[in-house]
């Protein structure tokens, strides 16, 4: 082969860290060391990868068309030096290693009992977990990073495998303290404390509720369900989320669930994927 590991390896770290000494210092090399495995690849190839803008380097059409079979490339070697027992003695049993990157309401609430379970019947197993939006997680997917993205909202990019996993249920809450009316017309006047965009939370708020309410007269942005608890629980305004979110407050009688005249509100989980990534059979355990 004329091409290396190494030389691949470069082209996604830069690509993905847009400077040669940014790649440098995610791969533990030093600038040179990258900016040489770079020229060096593509002196071999037709044409360049990389569009040089000052000092970033963007990849080009002929990069772009390389970069997700790189990752596929290099997936497969680390794959491959696992299968065949690299790093491991004669006798040792090979650890079980999961990736997976899940969406905030997934992530906190619905996934650690389901680890939790799966570490108890597979004490060898590993299992690392992402936490981000709804697009972030898509984009750890697209990126190979992960061994599966488990979102709130639909995924919007193409080429990738979105399958349905669950149904999650949604509620209206407000603080205990603060009486709510259920009206359509109290709603459209309420406060809502709202996911950023990019969120699958907040996505499947405005799905619900503005074919309803029309617009928010008014509303907060913060960063995370547990924030917007907090704040909907101190009587900043209303909020809609999860069931599963939201239990342990309502148990305790901090919030309560507003009772409306809207339909049922819910929304669909879904898994997704990278076709060129192979998913672990440990990870239906985890899924089912």
């Amino acid at each position: 082969m004329r091409l290396s590991l190494r030389q691949w390896q470069v082209l996604v770290a830069v690509a993905d860290a847009g400077t040669t000494t940014a790649a440098g210092d995610a791969l533990g090399l030093s600038q040179s060391a990258v900016s040489a495995a770079l020229n060096e690849l593509e002196h071999q190839l037709p044409a360049p990868l990389f569009d040089r803008v000052g000092r970033r380097l963007l990849l080009n059409a002929q990069g772009r068309a390389l970069l997700d079979p790189a990752r596929a490339l290099l997936l497969a070697a680390t794959t491959l030096e696992q299968d065949a027992g690299v790093g491991l003695g004669d006798d040792a049993e090979r650890p079980v290693h999961l990736r997976v990157a899940a969406s905030t309401t997934i992530g906190n609430y619905l996934l650690p009992p389901r680890v939790a379970a799966l570490l108890a019947a597979q004490p060898r197993a590993r299992v690392e977990l992402q936490i981000g939006n709804t697009a972030e997680v898509v984009d750890q997917v697209q990126r190979l990073q992960v061994d599966v993205g488990l979102i709130e909202g639909p995924c919007h990019e193409s080429g990738l495998q979105v399958r349905p996993w669950q149904r999650d249920e949604l509620v209206i809450v407000a603080a205990a303290a603060s009486p709510v009316q259920g009206s359509v017309a109290a709603l459209r006047e309420a406060r809502w404390l709202l996911r950023e965009p990019g969120s699958g939370t907040r996505e499947a708020v405005e799905q619900g509720l503005l074919p309803h309410l029309h617009n928010f007269a008014d509303s907060m942005q913060l960063g995370s369900t547990e924030a917007i608890k907090q704040a909907a629980a101190a009587g900043l305004g209303l909020a809609c989320l999860s069931r599963h979110a939201v239990a342990d407050l309502l148990a305790l009688g901090t919030l309560i669930e507003v009772k409306t005249d809207l339909p049922p509100l819910w929304r669909q989980l879904w898994t997704v994927q990278h076709p060129s990534r192979p998913a672990p059979p440990v990870l239906a355990a985890l899924l089912e």
